[in-house]
């Protein structure tokens, strides 16, 4: 085998975080291959500094380097982050297996900012296990305790707000998660060996309007047209808009105890593997599960090459393409029970009506975005009729209702993480859901790799089968990545994309 194909064997063998082979680890680093950034870090023993493998600072001797298999376990063995390639930027990791999908839900909420608030014991029967459970697949994943890795979230989002916001430090640590700020400055100080105050720049990006401004990074390649266009043809009005430069919404989100309302922008960022994201001011006590929230949107996290190796010749025309997750599962979920059996344009069209009808007003600096899509607690309330004369079926109005019920009542938790199964049995358990919804909210709200929609006319259509039974056993072959193939199945149908 070439030296190459050595490389290559042992960059698949590398995946399994703790199980980091220095040589593979030192090759990657020294090409500064994105395919490994966010999958491990590197620090120098010689300046006691951590990096992302893409570093652009001159590769370190190799008798210097460890390998970690993610931040927090690098400072928790006293590293610091790097100022220039920022660790803090790293893309995430994609969800797979049963113990991966747990460790990584966990840290979905992590970042969420939702254990601050709840706790590790809360999150561990959110995800459906035992603390204890949670806390072995943790370590296993990540190398470190989950409060661990709860402490460094927190401190490299300060670190990012610190260089790229004028947000006051009082508000950075507030805002990053810490309960005070005299504990905010002691850790940060004893961590990164720095006052929060030496981060700041003297000049810092702008964004639109009163607005943070952030950018997220990915793996690349990353179809920007493709998931621009999705989101695109979805937008409801008056709550989103989208174009070819940039994705907007209006955004109401729950956090620390209560609600906040605002903005979102994303537009890709110029001459690198990210994505910038402006975000309003008010939204600012609630940056955590906001910056959660558009990584799964934008998913953020997917590794295209396994997926380009598990899908083969399909995805070849687009090798880029991601999966468009959920800002917000129930608006997902009731979207896809008012697209049943309709074009999506007139599921857009009576999720516009909904919106309209039940939806809270906003002001914001774009004229298309002006309502906030209704909560569950909102439509839970409504008899069905209500919804009904909005021109949708009293059936679908009927599910519509049950729905809402369900996630207010916090019996269906539609968020990325969630287990499977049990969601999908709870969703087709609610009146007038089957197969092909259950699957589209698996799809989108719960970010899940391997939900496939097999009844779907565009599925069948793209395979040229009509027989569900056949869709599934021709979509075995790209297990675990199926939501991949649905996309690129719908994309070879789009005009302009048929060979």
């Amino acid at each position: 085998m070439s030296e190459n194909g050595e490389y290559a064997a042992a960059s698949r063998s590398i995946m399994a975080p703790m199980r980091l082979d220095p040589t593979t680890c030192y090759r990657a680093l020294r090409a500064r291959d994105a395919r490994f950034d966010g999958r491990f870090f590197v620090a120098v023993s010689s300046t006691r500094i951590y990096c992302r493998p893409v570093c652009t600072v001159r590769p370190p001797r190799r008798e210097n380097c460890r390998y970690y298999p993610s931040a927090a376990a690098a400072e928790a063995a006293g590293y610091r982050p790097c100022l220039r390639c920022r660790p803090e930027l790293a893309p995430g990791n994609a969800t797979i297996d049963a113990v991966q999908r747990t460790a990584r839900a966990a840290a979905l909420l992590i970042e969420a900012g939702s254990v601050n608030d709840e706790g590790i014991e809360a999150a561990a029967e959110r995800l459906g296990v035992t603390d204890r459970h949670l806390r072995r697949a943790f370590q296993s994943e990540f190398g470190v305790s989950p409060v661990a890795f709860a402490q460094t979230q927190r401190l490299l989002l300060a670190k990012q707000l610190l260089t790229d916001t004028r947000m006051p430090v009082t508000e950075v640590a507030f805002a990053s998660g810490f309960g005070s700020v005299r504990r905010f400055n002691a850790l940060f100080r004893e961590r990164y060996r720095l006052r929060p105050r030496e981060l700041r720049k003297a000049s810092l990006p702008a964004a639109a309007g009163d607005a943070l401004a952030f950018e997220l990074g990915y793996r690349p390649p990353y179809d920007w047209r493709a998931i621009a266009g999705f989101l695109g043809a979805r937008a409801v009005a008056g709550v989103e808009a989208c174009d070819a430069t940039a994705y907007r919404r209006t955004v109401r989100i729950w956090s620390g105890a209560a609600w906040h309302s605002g903005w979102i922008e994303i537009a890709p960022a110029r001459n690198k593997p990210a994505l910038r994201v402006s975000v309003a001011a008010s939204l600012g006590k609630a940056l955590p599960p906001v910056l959660a929230r558009v990584k799964t949107l934008m998913d953020l996290a997917c590794h295209p090459v396994e997926v380009a190796r598990a899908l083969g010749p399909l995805a070849a025309r687009r090798p880029g393409m991601r999966v468009p997750g959920a800002f917000d599962g129930f608006e997902i979920a009731l979207r896809a029970i008012l697209g049943q059996q309709v074009s999506v344009a007139a599921a857009r069209t009576l999720a516009g009506r909904i919106a309209e009808a039940f939806g809270d007003s906003l002001e914001t600096p774009f004229d298309s975005l002006k309502t906030l899509f209704p909560s569950a607690g909102r439509i839970a309330t409504l008899p069905y009729q209500r919804i009904a004369r909005l021109g949708v079926p009293a059936a679908r109005a009927r599910s519509i209702l049950a729905l809402a019920r369900a996630v207010a009542g916090g019996e269906l938790d539609l968020a990325p993480g969630a287990e499977v199964e049990p969601t999908l049995a709870k969703l087709r358990a609610l009146p007038g859901v089957g197969e092909w919804t259950a699957q589209y909210v698996a799809l989108r709200a719960l970010a899940w790799p391997d939900a496939f929609p097999h009844t779907d006319y565009g599925v069948m259509k793209a395979l040229k089968l009509t027989d569900p039974k056949r869709v599934l056993a021709a979509a075995e072959r790209w297990r675990p990545w199926r939501a991949y193939a649905v996309m690129h199945l719908w994309q070879s149908l789009a005009k302009g994309d048929r060979k």
